[in-house]
């Protein structure tokens, strides 16, 4: 019988290497595919303040030996019990175990014990394995007029919400 790693362990931000972690994790991809926006900015720098503060949170995918972060996805919280899943990512080097299906499980559950009644996302065509990351998790394509925000990103073409 192979031996099977120890899956990674999913918990929501406490410290300041948590917050870095998360920061870089989401710098990587957003700036290999895209352009990191002002608002990219304001949020990976200040995690504690501008999500955990307001009422959501960021859940960190950790290797259970070595403590290192792996994956990240973050719930924004807005008015109404409404959350944005956002901000999700997972290392290169470990894509492709099932962390990302994790992460976005891990989402929807806390999203529910914060009080949420409404979760979406928005996200870009080029992410097809994203895309059916969240398909397979019950989210289903709304148009722009559903957001329940005014202004969201350019890179967004694809939006989403939890049926």
């Amino acid at each position: 019988m192979p031996f099977a790693p120890a899956p990674t362990t999913i918990a929501s931000i406490t410290s300041p290497s948590d917050a870095a972690a998360f920061r870089a994790l989401n710098e990587e991809w957003i700036s290999r595919l895209f352009t990191l926006e002002e608002e990219d900015r304001a949020v990976l720098e200040d995690p504690f303040g501008r999500i955990v503060g307001p009422g959501g949170d960021v859940l960190l995918a950790h290797e259970p030996h070595s403590g290192t972060a792996v994956g990240c996805v973050a719930l924004l919280a807005y008015p109404d019990a409404v959350f944005e899943l956002a901000k999700m990512a997972v290392a290169p080097a470990a894509q492709g175990r099932g962390i990302g299906r994790r992460l976005v499980t891990a989402a929807i559950d806390r999203a529910r014990e914060l009080g949420g009644t409404r979760l979406f996302l928005g996200t870009n065509s080029k992410l097809a394995p994203a895309i059916h990351l969240y398909e397979d998790a019950g989210f289903v394509t709304i148009t722009r007029d559903r957001l329940p925000v005014a202004d969201y990103y350019a890179r967004a073409d694809t939006l989403m919400e939890l049926r």
